[in-house]
């Protein structure tokens, strides 16, 4: 028997492993794309579909997850989801060609967008008292950074000795011994106000809107961004929004409470989530592109790159998390998102000649600041909704972490892409050629390229800093009052 003081420890790490599995799958897949492209025969776009497919399906049912886990039971969700990633897991280890990929990839993502919401609303119905609550968040939001960092590690020896089909089969031994410790463990929990309707109609109108705008930021780089394609997407998104308001307004039970936008320390914290994740995330995925390009580093290598950053978010997130009750959470939000700003900028000096180190230091930075307020923001979403709604809410959390991390991608790689364009003309505006030599000429045509480039990482990295330093500022209109320390729950 486990020891009931020691019992919420052990859900903690159970829902860990679900956690981490999910995004570690997230991330080791990109690392087959190469295998996968060969083996099927497919163009490089081609295999895009299966990164994109997964991310539209995830977004989409976040909040239906959310709605079922506070109606029929946390736990329910939580076991079903795992099991139904697992067999989706297998199922792509067992693909043939591209619509079978993302088919089974739908399936994975379906699966696995049960997660968040419904251990976060564990998590807070588990850790009732408010500094341990923070605490206990600040850890298991650590799983998110080392999933990151770990999927390149894991998945390239993977790859190299068993092929591309052992990412997935990965999945299956960890999750069965995560499922085992759930079915032991967590204690299930249902919202103390029972649904009587499930809001169907505003979860459709909620999921094509969601389509829309992830499919855009996912392909308007490519398609154009005032391309028809990316036009259709706009509009789709914003009358299905549109319905969406008018169906949760009048909806006895709407799958999302517009209520939770009428508390201003729930919309500040997701401002200040949404700028930060996009000002980092827009930044940091072009780490391993700049390592890898302009460095030499093979793909293990940028992997290897991340290690440190883990390390310092393992630290902080639950370092920060102990200050609750202390100081003021939108002091430590505001310190920590300017750390991580300070952490961005120093990017703006990298160049070809950079070491490791001169990566590394920022990363270590920049996730340092991250994770100190990581579990501030997390217990703030938790703290001032009814605890009956805290699945839905968490998964509100969740949609604007994924939805911002889009925004910053897309939104960094057009800025990419146009500062490199304006860089190669300044340049060229201000350089000379003397000589009629094809072979010189042809040179110092790669050297303005050269240079453009490594100036518009630095341009990029200059903005998000910029984008960070605000969300900083941002977070001191966070106000929380009458903070909850204590959550009721019903256990079955």
């Amino acid at each position: 028997m486990v020891n009931q003081n020691n019992l919420r420890w052990w859900i903690l790490g159970t829902v860990i492993i679900g956690t981490f599995l999910g995004r570690l799958d997230g991330t080791i897949v990109n690392l087959a794309l190469p295998k996968i492209i060969s083996d099927f025969g497919i163009t490089v776009s081609a295999a895009g579909w299966i990164a994109t497919a997964y991310i539209l399906a995830n977004a989409i049912f976040v909040p239906i997850w959310g709605k079922l886990g506070d109606t029929i039971g946390r736990k329910k969700v939580y076991i079903f989801g795992f099991s139904i990633f697992i067999l989706g897991s297998v199922l792509a280890s067992l693909s043939w060609n591209l619509s079978s990929m993302i088919v089974f990839r739908v399936i994975q993502a379906i699966a696995a967008s049960a997660d968040y919401p419904t251990a976060m609303a564990i998590l807070a119905v588990t850790f009732r008292e408010g500094k341990e609550r923070a605490q206990a968040l600040g850890i298991w939001s650590v799983s998110f950074a080392a999933a990151v960092v770990f999927g390149p590690l894991i998945g390239g020896p993977l790859i190299d000795i068993f092929g591309w089909q052992s990412v997935f089969l990965i999945n299956l031994p960890i999750g069965i011994v995560g499922i085992l410790m759930a079915l032991r463990f967590i204690n299930e929990s249902v919202s103390e106000v029972k649904t009587k309707v499930f809001d169907w109609w505003g979860a459709l109108t909620l999921g094509g809107s969601l389509s829309g705008l992830v499919l855009v930021l996912d392909k308007g780089l490519d398609w154009g961004w005032l391309s028809p394609s990316a036009l259709v997407c706009y509009f789709v998104t914003i009358v299905l929004f549109g319905l969406f308001i008018k169906i949760e307004q009048k909806s006895p039970e709407p799958i999302v409470d517009l209520k939770f936008f009428k508390i201003p320390a729930f919309v500040n914290t997701l401002v200040n989530n949404f700028v930060v994740f996009m000002g980092m995330m827009g930044g940091v995925f072009l780490l391993p592109i700049f390592a890898q390009t302009f460095l030499g580093y093979t793909a293990t290598e940028s992997g290897f790159l991340f290690i440190p950053m883990a390390v310092a978010m393992m630290i902080a997130s639950p370092l920060g998390g102990s200050f609750t009750g202390k100081i003021q959470a939108r002091y430590i939000i505001f310190g920590s998102t300017l750390v991580a700003a300070i952490g961005l900028f120093l990017f703006t000096g990298i160049d070809p000649k950079s070491t490791a180190l001169d990566l590394i230091i920022p990363l270590v930075i920049m996730a340092f600041g991250l994770g100190f307020g990581m579990a501030q923001r997390t217990n703030i979403i938790a703290s001032v909704v009814d605890p009956h709604e805290i699945g839905i809410a968490s998964s509100v959390l969740a949609l604007v972490r994924n939805i911002s991390g889009a925004f910053g991608i897309a939104i960094f790689a057009t800025i990419l892409n146009n500062s490199t364009e304006s860089n190669v003309l300044k340049i060229s505006r201000f350089s000379t050629i003397t000589t009629h030599n094809p072979a010189i000429i042809k040179e110092f045509i790669a050297l303005v390229t050269l240079k453009a480039q490594v100036n518009a990482y630095a341009d990029v990295f200059l903005i998000s800093a910029i984008i960070v330093f605000i969300g900083a500022f941002l977070a001191l209109f966070l106000k929380v009052k009458n903070e909850r320390t204590d959550i009721k729950v019903q256990v079955e």
